[in-house]
């Protein structure tokens, strides 16, 4: 079983990853400082330092995380624009991007600010004059940003910022003029995950009370859902009163998340109901969810980092929670007040909830009053006092992810400041005397993704120590399609009084590709993300470790193949023209095919005596990254239609016990499909056994080669030939990719065949010189002897009379 696919080699805690190079990063130290140097991919956002566990001078070493990206800019200013800003005495709107926090957008009651570089330094954002009236220039709802957008929400129109204009969004990108409630976009950074129905997923969602539209990076919106589809969807009474209540994208890379308010007489309550929306299979999912609010409640959720779609909701007073898959629900108590939080902070009501990849969660007023709790925790606990209650304040998230407060004043300033977040929680849940139930949590666990192909297999292990007696143990939980096995394996070590649980989880699938009815439709069944959540079984506040969640993608990723020995560069840099023999052709048609050679397309041949045999070794890369030989079977064939080649193995050299498939065979089963598609992997069938195939001439040749068979391609002795073959992995257990490759040949080295006229012309030249010297020596002969007669008779003369 070959080891799972792995993307990344760093993890961190946003969870994004690096893809260093290590034997390109160069350092040095100089005067006490190191200096690296890191080769950057354009996915690369978090770096860090791992520091080992050993104490220096009385303190522990430990790692470091920092931002280092490659640039973003902010907007610039516009000489002569005027400012953007919410209505007078509204609290902060702020957004930020899922994956480069640092990178950050705030609406003040006085401007609009944007940064790249967690507030130390910003550029406002202004509009060109005669665009808004200034009621709306003052009436920013909502904002959103993204890498070269910022979308503002104003009246219930959308209006997008760019880098070179100012403009609203309506009817030509597929968006309604008015009546815009909400636009929201994705929470968690999720830098890559694998598709099998859809080629891209939204990167934002606009919404009214009748409809939903997803927008994508081309500034691209399609209507996803209507309101009387999902009447339908759910058979509720077009009596009844049914209205999208809000929208959230959840932890799932392909899944977000749809609110609906019910009501019949819509005096006093209202009844929430929750579906979830997966974008790749298109497909809505009703969730066990059902919560009854006061008609005028507005409810905001927000999905946090875990596997199952775990939500916490608030309304202006409360925090609902749903754990584990809706499974565990509930109010967020605390220690008094029944967890009305408003009772708790002068009346104030809910402003904003902040939560991070560590798990932790605070709650903020809008006096800045906070609460805090963790993931998974049912309970709040109340924090220190740390602003005036009369500033304008919301959380970020600094270059190293550290907590930071950004603080507007009247005066239409703002300045970041930092906040210890985890001394403060480390403060108030000591003096709560509240412990974590284990003293550690390890795992091996290095990737926020892994791919699995076919054959390959995930193993994991996790431990967990803790006290005796207390009785953890280790939890995995899996969100997604049933696509995969898992098996565990646990040891127990005991010592001290403190016990170690291990535990080895293994991911794997065992299905089996070949010979299938269907074999792309078992592909796709089998094809799919799961997300694994992998914590321990009890949790506090205390705790400094939070359930880890990776995502493993079952499919075919960027892998590819290539015929190890070809060049793509090293050969002539221009394309030409060659003629092939009409038979030499495969359908023998009635006249030569010219065809011209692509370089580009086809790299540069490798050129052949005519008595070298030749085995394609086939090579597994995913991107740039070689993997390994490929050993299973594969098939070639001439992309141009040339079967003047054959192969040195008979099927009954390779072992056949029955007659093996051939090219002839599967063209004639298939005979209106294309050549490349006549045969593959969703056909082949082995010859091995007596209960496959048929018998037949085991003679023939045996046109399946791999890297043990010793099967070779053999040429024609009697002419040269360029061959540009195409090959294709045959194996229906090697992988979801469809992996072809070509590369061409060009044979030389013996004298090509004159053509029957010039040998015809030939013969007859020689023929009638032949004859022609034949007559001329005939007729100069019979001179000569003309000659010696005459002369003999006048010697006989001669000698007469003188006689």
């Amino acid at each position: 079983m070959r080891n799972g696919n792995v993307l990344c080699p760093r993890i961190w805690w946003i969870l994004v990853t690096i893809r260093c190079k290590f034997e390109k990063t160069v350092h040095s130290a100089v005067v006490g400082t190191w200096h690296i140097s890191l080769p950057m991919t354009i996915n690369d956002v978090i770096k860090e330092i791992k520091g080992n566990k050993v104490v220096f001078q009385d303190c522990f070493i430990e790692g470091f995380l920092f931002l280092l990206t490659f640039p973003f800019l902010t907007m610039p200013e516009v000489p002569g624009s005027l400012p953007l800003s919410s209505p007078p005495g509204s609290q902060l709107i702020s957004h930020w991007d899922s994956c480069l926090p640092s990178f950050a957008i705030v609406v003040t009651n006085a401007e609009t600010f944007q940064t790249n570089d967690s507030f130390r330094t910003w550029t406002r954002i202004r509009v060109p004059p005669n665009i808004l009236t200034d009621d709306e220039r003052h009436s920013v709802s909502q904002v959103n940003l993204s890498q070269d957008k910022i979308f503002f929400l104003i009246n219930g129109t959308v209006y997008m910022k760019s880098f070179t204009a100012f403009k609203r969004l309506g009817r030509k990108e597929n968006l309604p003029e008015s009546g815009i409630v909400g636009i929201t976009s994705r929470k968690w950074c999720w830098i890559k995950s694998l598709l099998k129905a859809t080629k891209q997923i939204s990167s934002i969602a606009i919404w009214t009370r009748n409809e939903v539209y997803l927008g994508y990076t081309s500034l691209k919106f399609v209507k996803i859902v209507t309101i009387e589809r999902l009447r339908i969807l759910l058979n509720i009474s077009p009596v009844a009163t049914l209205a999208v209540h809000n929208v959230a994208y959840t932890g799932h890379p392909l899944e977000f998340a749809l609110l609906l308010h019910y009501c019949v007489t819509c005096n006093v309550i209202k009844k929430i109901y929750l579906l979830i929306y997966n974008e790749d299979l298109r497909h809505w999912a009703p969730q066990d969810f059902e919560l009854v609010v006061a008609i005028d409640s507005l409810m905001i959720p927000y999905f946090l980092h875990s596997a199952a779609p775990d939500v916490i909701l608030h309304d202006k007073h409360r925090i609902y929670y749903c754990y584990h898959n809706f499974k565990d629900t509930g109010v967020l108590q605390t220690p008094t007040e029944f967890g009305n939080l408003s009772r708790l902070s002068n009346d104030s009501i809910i402003h904003d909830v902040f939560i991070d990849y560590y798990g932790n969660i605070v709650v903020k007023m809008e006096n800045n009053i906070m609460f805090y709790f963790k993931v998974d925790i049912r309970d709040a606990i109340k924090l220190p006092v740390w602003i005036n209650s009369s500033i304008k304040s919301s959380f970020f998230q600094s270059t190293s992810g550290e907590v930071y407060l950004l603080n507007a004043f009247a005066n239409g300033t703002i300045q970041p400041q930092e906040y210890p977040l985890r001394l403060e929680a480390q403060s108030v849940t000591f003096k709560a005397k509240e412990y974590c139930p284990f003293m550690a949590f390890y795992h091996n666990i290095s990737h926020y993704i892994y791919i699995l192909d076919k054959g390959q297999n995930l193993s994991v292990w996790v431990q967990i120590v803790y006290p005796e007696n207390i009785g953890l143990y280790v939890i995995v939980e899996l969100y997604g399609p049933k696509i995969l096995q898992k098996k565990e394996h646990i040891q127990y070590e005991i010592a001290l009084g403190y016990c170690t649980k291990t535990m080895t989880v293994t991911f794997f699938q065992t299905v089996n590709y070949e010979a299938v009815d269907d074999y792309f439709l078992l592909q796709y069944e089998n094809m799919g993300v799961v997300l694994v959540g992998i914590g321990p079984s009890e949790y506090a506040k205390t705790c400094p470790i939070v359930p880890k969640v990776i995502q493993i993608a079952v499919g075919c990723d960027s892998k590819y193949i290539v015929v190890k020995g070809f060049n793509q560069t090293k050969c002539f840099q221009h394309d030409f023209y060659y003629i092939i023999e009409k038979s030499y052709l495969r359908h023998r048609p009635s006249e030569n095919l010219k065809v011209k050679y692509d370089r580009k397309k086809y790299g540069c041949p490798l050129r052949l005596h005519y008595r070298e045999k030749f085995q394609p070794l086939i090579q597994l890369y995913d991107e740039d990254s070689y993997i390994e030989d490929v050993e299973v079977n594969f098939i070639v064939w001439e992309i141009h239609g040339r079967d003047d080649y054959s192969y040195n193995n008979t099927m009954k050299m390779s072992g056949c016990l029955n007659e093996a498939q051939t090219w002839k065979s599967m063209t004639e089963l298939n005979k209106d499909v294309p050549l490349k598609l006549v045969w593959g992997p969703e056909n082949y069938k082995h010859c091995f056994s007596y209960a496959i195939g048929k018998p037949g001439d085991l003679d023939q040749p045996y046109e399946i080669i791999n890297k043990s068979n010793q099967n070779h391609l053999v040429w024609p002795l009697d002419h040269r030939g360029m061959y540009v073959f195409r090959v294709k992995i045959l194996d229906p257990n090697y992988s979801f990719c469809p992996l072809t490759a070509v590369f061409a040949i060009e044979i030389y080295g013996m004298t090509s065949s004159p053509s029957g006229y010039l040998v015809a012309s030939l013969l007859f030249l020689l023929t009638l010189l032949f004859c022609s010297i034949l007559v001329l020596s005939y007729f100069h002969y019979m001179r000569i002897y003309r000659q010696y007669i005459s002369a003999s008779i006048y010697k006989n003369a001669r000698r007469q009379k003188n006689n």
